[in-house]
């Protein structure tokens, strides 16, 4: 089934900067080496083949370890020219509980610089334990809101857009579309909550109605069948599209082609919004992707690409001020 998606061109513009400032690289200085981690967990649910294989639209299909290395051979002109060498590590965890051991093992080992490939649960554990080391961590994977709020911490810097991001995207799409009555379809769970409240804001700021709120529910019991039932939940009419926020996926799938009234479907499916899209063509986008498909043997996805842009802006800040610590090389990228 061919579904329609949102790439959030903005994103790209951090990848043409991160590209455009390799003729303000440092001139060659002594050989210097730069080590990247990429920290991640070999239990990792996001990637049971029971799941991946499921290709859930906004969802990663394969540890980022591939789109890493990538960026780093895409950064070896500049690296070449200023004399120095830089080098992506697999740092992965042999499950969640010796996280922390494997990331006290890199602090010992001074690699200050860390690629997180983690499931949102462990998140906040790895990004204490940064801070404390004075680690410079990229969140290439997980758009939660409250790592950019309340929990943002001075040394974290994230390439994948936020809950937020991807709603305004979603948002503003429908607002120029003149779609504006939108019935809401939301999951029982905290994660499909949040996605819900980064929803409400994007529709309150652009304009948009919600028409009716519905909750599903999957289930094997009988007398809860007509909960996740797509004709009884988009029975009425007065509604222009339907927004299906369901992080799991499993119910958002089937939703399109499957409402009462023909009506456009988006959020967790259908229209959605996403980092990156293995057809984009623009900005060099058919040249990333078939290098990408050429390395890992798949399509590449929106944490591939936060990934590999972690990378290469990463390696481009660091060839202009080698010698620089993790915090002025946070600030040199936001700046």
């Amino acid at each position: 089934m061919a579904q329609a998606h949102t790439p959030i061109r903005a994103l790209a513009i951090l990848w043409l900067a991160a590209g455009g400032q390799q003729t303000m690289a440092a001139a060659p200085v002594k050989a210097t080496s730069l080590t990247v981690a990429v920290v991640s967990v070999a239990d990792d649910a996001r990637y049971a083949p029971r799941r991946a294989d499921k290709r859930w639209p906004g969802q990663s299909t394969g540890r980022l370890l591939g789109a890493a290395r990538l960026g780093l051979e895409d950064a070896q002109t500049e690296l070449q020219a200023a004399g120095l060498q830089a080098q992506v590590r697999d740092a992965p965890a042999p499950s969640s509980a010796q996280l922390d051991a494997t990331l006290q093992q890199l602090t010992k080992e001074h690699v200050t610089y860390w690629l997180l490939d983690l499931p949102d649960a462990l998140l906040p554990q790895a990004l204490q334990a940064a801070q404390q080391a004075g680690v410079l961590a990229i969140n290439a994977s997980s758009a939660q809101d409250a790592l950019r709020a309340h929990s943002c911490q001075p040394l974290v810097l994230h390439t994948f857009p936020s809950q937020a991001m991807l709603a305004d995207a979603l948002a503003q799409y429908l607002a120029a579309r003149s779609w504006r009555q939108v019935l809401l379809l939301q999951g029982a769970s905290p994660a499909d909550a949040a996605l819900v409240q980064a929803w409400q804001r994007a529709s309150k700021r652009y304009g948009l109605k919600t028409t009716d709120t519905k909750t599903f529910k999957l289930s094997g019991d009988p007398r809860e069948r007509d909960a996740a039932n797509p004709k009884l939940l988009t029975a009425d009419r007065s509604h222009d599209v339907v927004a299906v926020w369901d992080a799991e996926g499993e119910f958002a799938r089937g939703l399109p082609y499957a409402t009462q009234w023909p009506r456009p479907v988006l959020g967790s499916n259908g229209l959605t919004a996403l980092a990156w899209h293995p057809q984009w063509e623009r900005y060099g986008g058919p040249q990333l992707n078939r290098r990408f498909v050429k390395l890992a043997q798949r399509p590449m996805t929106g944490q591939d690409w936060a990934a590999w842009v972690g990378i290469k802006s990463l390696v481009t800040a660091w060839v202009a001020q080698p010698k620089a610590t993790p915090a002025q090389v946070a600030g040199s990228l936001r700046s």
